[in-house]
């Protein structure tokens, strides 16, 4: 059995209502979920955030990953394996019909069951349904490698990168624009602010260096995800760098009792977590690394 892999989101939008968009395929007559195939070595992440604005016209942030579905795509001895997140819509750039997507329809959460054509689909709907409102998505990421610390003769503090962190900080910084950030903080050393520059620097925004996430600090844990709260509660996407001893156990604070949540955050260098929240309440973690 041979294996396709594809990724597609459920984009959604309130406008006196929560709605979904759903495309209509010509080709095969149905009403599905926006999803496409992974492009060579593309990470599922970026291929649902791709796929979505190809197929709807709607860029979107991502935010809570959704049930992985399975099934045979007809073919002798193949199965396709897509993976969703819900989506909130950003921009909306409208999307002329074609060949493969003849219509974008935006339809209520409790009448989209209906127009789906797959059960498959329906599932991942259901799942996205009994989720609480997003009004918010954190996403925290360890800085990338900067060489042994007992090899670096200056403060700490400004001990930079090394070439390994930098090609790190090269594969992971598509997948932290994607998520698209309105706003970006670091921790106060060097390979932090680094580790999250490249993202600012294509997206046009400051790196603000807030002391609270870093490792050692007076306050403690417990201030960073006090920290991380506060900034859910201004709503839209935060990105945060810090250190390898400050995000597993905010993650873990913050963590809810919910299935949806892991157990322990084990976070190595270049990679983080996409935290989803409904209001100051973390509703789920997502993995953020460039290799899935």
């Amino acid at each position: 059995m041979s294996e396709v892999r594809a990724a597609g989101g459920v984009p959604w939008r309130d406008r006196s209502g929560l709605e979904v968009a759903l495309v209509y395929r010509p080709r095969y007559g149905d009403w599905t979920l926006p999803k496409g195939k992974l492009e060579r070595r593309e990470h599922p992440l970026l291929a649902a955030v791709r796929e979505v604005r190809e197929e709807t016209g709607l860029t979107c942030t991502p935010q809570v990953r959704l049930p992985t579905i399975r099934y045979l795509t007809g073919e002798p001895g193949v199965e396709k394996q897509v993976d969703f997140w819900s989506m909130a819509v950003r921009v909306d750039a409208g999307r002329e019909p074609d060949h493969e997507i003849a219509e974008v329809r935006w339809v209520p959460v409790p009448e989209a069951a209906g127009l789906l054509s797959y059960k498959h689909d329906r599932g991942v709907l259901a799942a996205f349904a009994a989720l609480p409102r997003i009004t918010a998505v954190v996403v925290l990421v360890r800085h990338a490698n900067a060489g042994a610390r007992s090899a670096w003769h200056g403060p700490d503090r400004l001990r930079p990168l090394d070439s390994v962190g930098h090609r790190r900080v090269e594969a992971v910084t598509p997948l932290l624009a994607a998520t698209g950030p309105d706003r970006i903080l670091s921790a106060t050393p060097l390979r932090c602010r680094e580790t999250v520059a490249p993202v600012a620097d294509l997206l046009g925004l400051s790196v603000k260096v807030d002391p609270v996430f870093d490792e050692g600090s007076p306050d403690g844990v417990e201030a960073a995800a006090a920290a991380v709260r506060a900034r859910a509660a201004e709503g839209g996407t935060t990105l945060v760098c810090s250190q390898g001893k400050v995000i597993p156990p905010v993650l873990r604070l913050l963590r809810p009792a919910s299935a949806t949540m892991v157990e322990e955050f084990p976070t190595p260098k270049g990679t983080g977590w996409l935290a989803a929240f409904a209001g100051t309440a973390a509703v789920s973690a997502d993995r953020v690394a460039s290799q899935p």
